[in-house]
């Protein structure tokens, strides 16, 4: 069976004018649409408002003159009282498509978008972009600037399948690179499970209001990417409010829901003025709370209720005030198991869920040391106005040092932050040696040796009290290793992808954590037992 066209249409009130003779002398969209003969419809569907009921017949009529083997019906749209209303326009035209029976595999929709108020046809242009009104949209024109030379005009199709212009496609794919280049601040990052991760934010970013939760190890970089994503936000007219920052874990006692929520003069103690707090001040923005997981019970079910109904009482009043604010979360916490132990609340925990993002330890991202070691030397030439750079032998040693397998970086960017300065600190006329590298390992080593400890974090462990028998020496060593691993490691997820971080770029399918656990029950162990 054929497929059927069908046109969607408004009257227009003005183009479409004429009753008398007369009127087949000039150019009217609605019926020069139905004149062209490489352009057949098995039906029309005209929409007006009810007060234009004469002339929305006579066009009718028309139609079914030019273009005999053509439906037309009529519907009248309910457009409010004033159709340059966007929000009575829209709404009209909504219920409409959302009552009218469409049957795409039997039918094609074409909508025209000539006629009608601007506040109209953009309402069409909306709703066919959202998906309501499943078409193609059509643009007709007179072909002379004389309207009356011409009673046919001309046509346009605009195809809202955007992947169908290779031109916006390369655009758009431009664009894309150039907004996940943003948010990784234009370090060019080679670890592919880390770039997926940020494509993902991006669009997350882009498109959604709701919280976001960023889960990773202290200095993995959460409170660095919230604030790229309020710049994001921010550059692409999303936000009109500010970035507010707290660390969570800094609030203590009866401070806490003051900081967080502010309080009214008087209501405690040393309470001499009003304080907005800082949802107040983040009303338009965002606010980053770091470390959420350290909230107090009062303070999380306070919290809950300004994310549910955007409202909140300050401490000490009993008026309850409004702030619409985005919230980003960070911890370094599983969340899960604060709730399986009652310091975290459930619910709370279910409503910044939706969108949950782990960020990879530096030592999950080892070859994106080299790309993050040039933008740390740049940071630090636009801090002091000065440059400095490594000799060859030096950038080679520190390489080594740094993307070498046992270096632990427990303290992840923050880490390689401080080395970085201090090396730039320390070079002679701005050129690290191999002896500012060399130092600075030592100093990176001691910084990262346990208290009565002999070795490095990541040296050999005891195994002792872990196997039933003894083990060869070639798999103690690596065995030592891996439990090491586990032990600072909050998942076996998070393990798995350090342990295997080489292998599983080469795989299409990837189980880290399958695979840490088939390897430990070869020695009669599990994740827990390791990290006990």
């Amino acid at each position: 069976m054929p497929v059927k066209r069908v046109m969607i249409g408004l009257l227009g009130t003005k183009l479409d004018m004429g009753l008398d003779p007369g009127r087949w002398d000039g150019w009217r969209p609605s019926v020069s649409l139905f004149q062209h003969e490489d352009l057949l419809f098995d039906r029309c569907e005209l929409l007006s408002d009810g007060k234009f009921a004469k002339l929305h017949e006579q066009v009718a009529e028309d139609v079914r003159l030019v273009s005999p083997e053509t439906e037309v019906r009529r519907h009248v749209v309910d457009f409010g009282r004033d159709p340059w209303d966007l929000a009575s326009v829209y709404a009209g035209l909504h219920d409409w498509a959302r009552a009218y029976p469409f049957d795409p595999e039997r039918e094609e929709y074409w909508v025209h978008i000539t006629t009608g108020t601007h506040i109209m046809q953009i309402s069409l242009f909306l709703l066919v972009e959202a998906g309501y009104l499943p078409g193609k949209l059509i643009q007709t024109s007179p072909r002379l600037s004389e309207r009356k030379s011409s009673p046919v005009g001309r046509y346009a199709v605009i195809d809202l399948d955007l992947s169908k212009y290779d031109a916006l496609s390369t655009r758009f794919a431009r664009d894309a690179v150039e907004t996940t280049d943003f948010l990784k601040s234009g370090i060019a990052t080679r670890n592919a499970s880390f770039n997926r991760l940020i494509d993902r934010i991006e669009q997350v970013a882009l498109r959604s209001h709701a919280p976001i939760l960023l889960c990773g190890p202290t200095g993995a970089g959460k409170s660095h990417l919230a604030r790229r994503i309020f710049d994001l936000r921010k550059q692409r007219g999303g936000l009109r409010g500010g970035f507010v920052e707290m660390n969570c874990a800094t609030l203590r006692g009866d401070t806490a829901a003051s900081a967080l929520f502010g309080h009214v003069r008087g209501s405690f103690t040393g309470a001499q003025k009003d304080r907005p707090g800082l949802l107040r001040e983040a009303d338009g923005g965002l606010l980053f709370l770091d470390e959420i997981g350290e909230l107090g019970e009062d303070e999380q079910a306070m919290l809950l209720r300004a994310l549910e109904d955007k409202t909140f009482l300050p401490v000490g009043s009993d008026k309850p005030v409004s702030s619409d604010f985005q919230l980003i979360a960070g911890t370094n916490r599983d969340l899960r198991e604060s709730v399986a132990s009652g310091r975290f609340r459930e619910d709370l925990l279910a409503r910044i869920h939706l969108w949950t993002f782990e960020l990879p330890a530096l030592r999950q991202r080892r070859e994106d040391i080299a790309p993050n070691l040039d933008f740390e030397l740049d940071r630090h030439a636009r801090a002091n106005g000065k440059q400095v750079s490594f000799n060859k032998e030096a950038r080679q040693a520190f390489l080594k040092f740094a993307e070498a397998p046992d270096t632990a970086w427990s303290g992840n960017f923050r880490d390689l932050n401080a080395a970085i300065t201090r090396m730039a600190t320390l070079a002679p006329r701005g050129r690290i040696r191999v002896e500012e590298v060399e130092e600075e390992i030592e100093r990176l080593r001691e910084s990262w040796r346990r208290p009565g400890s002999t070795t490095d974090v990541v040296g050999e462990i005891p195994l002792d009290g872990l196997l039933e028998e003894d083990i060869d020496p070639f798999d103690r060593v690596q065995l030592a290793h891996v439990v090491s691993v586990c032990r600072r490691s909050r998942t076996m997820s998070e393990a798995g992808r350090e342990l295997f971080s080489v292998s599983r770029q080469k795989r299409t399918v990837t189980n880290d954590a399958d695979r840490l656990k088939k390897y430990l029950a070869k020695f009669g162990l599990d994740f827990e037992r390791c990290r006990k």
